[in-house]
């Protein structure tokens, strides 16, 4: 099976770089450090932590652990790796000064051994769920510790796993400990060949994240920039697929509510474009966030956020947020952001990425889930119309994530031990 998987990856890494390379003709943003992505790459000092989190909601559920070292270890040097352009955007945004951010090699033996030389991690940390089999098996080789933390494996990607059987029971028997979100994880993770004295469920530490303390001046300015007296929703981290359903929503909102303001800040900005031309193609009267126009004239229904790291703060601007990846089977995005900030959340169906997250704020009347534009559209003008019920559903996000924090000190508990 090794040698199968070895074939597989030493075929794929051309493809994945030709496909890489292509996107950078749209966004430039894929080219800069690309022979990162070889284990190639500046030397860190020696012996610190390295955390790996895949794209932009890892490297946003790994900001209260990177804080926590730092602050704890001021001198510990941190290197965060992630695969995506926004996801090391992100993270150089989080991070800049306390961390060197670089791109993860491919699961290739050479790539992965340079990358660990230059790096010399005493402790690596791969958030959720990243299971690379020769990147485990060096730092084996390499008696590096290896911590899977807030981890978790679907029912779906577990059935998955046991078909390479072997190969991720070697994989995972590298790791020194698993901090599971779950019990249900947990249990996924034991069945797939981690040791079941080092598997410990700890909760998700997407709980645990701290809202900058300006970010609600910062949502003030902008509802007063583009909506000071509109009602305004948003949705957030859309992807292929929804744009056209979310526009198809906020007609019928302006049936009910003429004034409406919709924010759609799709997920990767190479679709900025794309999406540009959608919303004009719907004949809807619409501005982008790049151009810095106001858009406080009615007739201006669609603000397009064309821009990186902003979501937070129009999360804090707005009345209701919809949050997408969930009416697409894409698996959902961060629905607990807009629900820490007070804000009614609506979801579609498809939230398997974080689907504890979901049933919890549903199960508290936080969040709703809605199946179709016709369901988003009826929603949002309901709450629009319902100040009382927007209260209701925001009191209720706010305490049920500070509710269930306290994933990050026993996550530390377990790592304090390995430095």
């Amino acid at each position: 099976m090794r040698i199968l998987y070895l074939l597989a990856v030493y075929l794929t890494a051309p493809v994945i770089s030709a496909v890489l390379f292509a996107r950078g003709l749209r966004d430039r943003s894929y080219w800069p450090n690309f022979r990162e992505r070889f284990g190639l790459g500046p030397r860190r000092a020696p012996h610190g932590v390295w955390v790996h989190a895949v794209s932009v909601g890892e490297v946003q559920a790994c900001a209260p652990l990177i804080t926590a070292l730092y602050r704890r270890h001021p001198d510990l040097p941190l290197t965060v790796t992630t695969f995506t352009p926004t996801g090391a955007a992100r993270a150089r945004a989080l991070f800049g000064n306390i961390a060197e951010v670089r791109y993860v090699p491919y699961d290739l033996p050479g790539a992965v051994r340079r990358f660990l030389k230059r790096v010399d991690p005493q402790l690596a940390v791969i958030f959720e769920t990243e299971l690379w089999p020769n990147l485990y098996r060096e730092c084996g080789r390499r008696r590096v510790p290896l911590v899977l933390a807030s981890a978790r494996i679907s029912e779906r990607s577990l059935g998955r796993y046991r078909r390479l059987g072997a190969l991720f029971r070697d994989a995972l028997s590298q790791a020194s400990i698993v901090a599971a979100q779950g019990e249900a994880d947990a249990a996924r993770f034991r069945e797939l060949g981690a040791d079941a004295g080092s598997t410990h469920v700890t909760g998700n530490l997407k709980f645990d994240f701290e809202l900058p303390e300006d970010i609600p001046e910062r949502g003030r300015r902008l509802r007063r920039h583009y909506a000071r007296r509109r009602p305004a929703w948003v949705a957030g981290s859309t992807r292929e697929g929804e744009e056209a359903a979310v526009l198809e929503a906020q007609r019928e909102v302006r049936g009910t509510h003429p004034d409406a303001l919709l924010v759609i800040a799709p997920r990767h900005p190479a679709r900025f474009a794309e999406v540009a031309q959608l919303i004009a193609e719907g004949g809807e009267s619409f501005t982008r966030r790049s151009d810095g126009e106001r858009a406080e004239d009615e007739d201006v229904a669609v603000l397009l956020l064309d821009s990186l790291g902003e979501l937070l703060e129009f999360y804090a601007a707005a009345d209701v947020a919809f949050v997408g990846g969930s009416l697409v089977p894409v698996g959902g995005h961060n629905l607990l952001e807009p629900a820490a900030l007070g804000l009614p959340v609506l979801t579609g169906p498809h939230n398997f990425n974080s689907a504890d997250v979901a049933r919890l704020l549903v199960a508290r009347g936080a969040a709703q889930i809605v199946h179709n534009p016709q369901e988003l559209g009826a929603r949002v003008s309901a709450l629009l119309s319902d100040p009382a019920e927007r209260e209701r559903m925001g009191s209720q996000g706010r305490a049920s994530v500070e509710g269930s924090r306290g994933a990050l000190e026993k996550l530390l508990t377990l790592i304090e031990p390995l430095l």
